[in-house]
């Protein structure tokens, strides 16, 4: 079964999933939406596909999923609206920047049994799936900490910041799904601190660009999660989880995996730049995997549920900033629901 799909959105992360469809046996690229015609038929002539409207898409009988890249505050409607409409939908985190409302989704695609999965490409990183796996193995005993560095080079426009909710529910997010897959266990209470150091029109946004979170288990297990919008050498991306027997840890890719010595010193070529390049392989891991989830009727490996918990964590963040004190989830609003 060939696995007919459309993107929602040709801006840059529709280019990237777009181009990991043509990486995917028994995937084909059939239709393209996006507001700016332009993009959309740009997109189309490098990846293949038709550009269509999204009431058309919803229509078409010769497409079996969607893969929604739109701004993130059209998200849940537009999941309800293709589930309601038989397609299986990937979606791009987060679900929402409501936790409820976000809950609402899923429960809505549980009840049309449909297919959701949330787009957490960090879980289908080789190096982090190898970590993950010397985890399971028992290499390192127990998880007793863990700390996950994401640093980007630089940070976005005004105009996505100004949608994008926020860097807890933007940027972090994907740190606290990895904390989640990592940890084995959800967490109980958020200790958060954030800041404005890079860029002053990020806080008149209403925004941050520098955090810190401590996330804890009822177990007492920690990840401590470090975030910026600047980092002058590359984009940042390690993880160290220590455990009762050993450590295990996956460092950053660079441009070549070579070392050069001279009278001057060592020296080693710089980081990969951003995220469409340090993600090539798991962008392309993750969309095999929803393709063959939708070709055989198995579960998602990241689901809405996933989404919901991440968000809220990130909720969570949010007001342990803004009072200062730890944060139980479940004395959250719809934590757990």
């Amino acid at each position: 079964m060939t696995v007919r799909l459309a993107v929602l959105g040709a801006g840059r992360i529709g280019q990237v999933h777009a181009q990991a469809i043509g990486a995917v046996p028994g995937a084909e690229l059939v239709a393209v939406a996006d507001a700016v015609e332009a993009a959309a038929q740009d997109l189309c002539e490098r990846r293949g596909g038709t550009v269509r409207t999204i009431e058309q898409i919803e229509q078409a009988q010769d497409v079996n999923a969607v893969i929604i890249c739109t701004p993130t505050d059209t998200h849940a409607d537009l999941i309800e609206r293709f589930v309601k409409a038989g397609k299986a939908v990937f979606c791009e985190k987060p679900v929402d920047l409501d936790v409820a409302r976000a809950r609402q989704v899923v429960d809505a695609v549980a009840a049309a049994d449909g297919t959701l999965m949330v787009g957490f490409q960090r879980r289908f990183d080789p190096d982090f799936r190898a970590l993950k796996a010397a985890i399971d193995a028992g290499r390192i005993g127990r998880v007793e900490m863990i700390t996950l560095t994401s640093r980007d080079p630089g940070a976005p426009p005004a105009d996505y910041i100004s949608r994008s909710g926020g860097i807890f529910r933007d940027m972090t997010i994907h740190d606290f799904d990895v904390a989640r897959w990592l940890l084995g266990e959800e967490v109980e209470t958020v200790m958060a601190q954030a800041s404005v150091l890079t860029d002053p029109a990020i806080g008149e946004l209403g925004d941050y660009d520098s955090v810190n979170v401590i996330l804890r288990t009822a177990s007492g297990s920690q990840c401590t999660i470090t975030n910026t919008r600047r980092a002058s050498y590359g984009y940042d991306q390690r993880i160290e989880v220590h455990g009762a027997l050993g450590t295990v840890a996956a460092m950053n890719h660079r441009e070549a995996n070579i070392e050069l010595a001279t009278a001057e010193g060592f020296t080693r070529p710089p980081l990969l730049n951003f995220f469409m390049s340090r993600y090539t392989a798991a962008y392309a891991a993750e969309i095999a995997a929803f393709v063959d989830a939708v070709r055989t009727g198995a579960p998602t490996p990241t689901t809405g549920e996933d989404g919901v918990r991440s968000l809220e964590l990130a909720e969570a963040s949010l007001r342990s900033v803004q009072t200062g004190r730890a944060v139980r989830l479940d004395a959250m609003p719809q934590a757990g629901a």
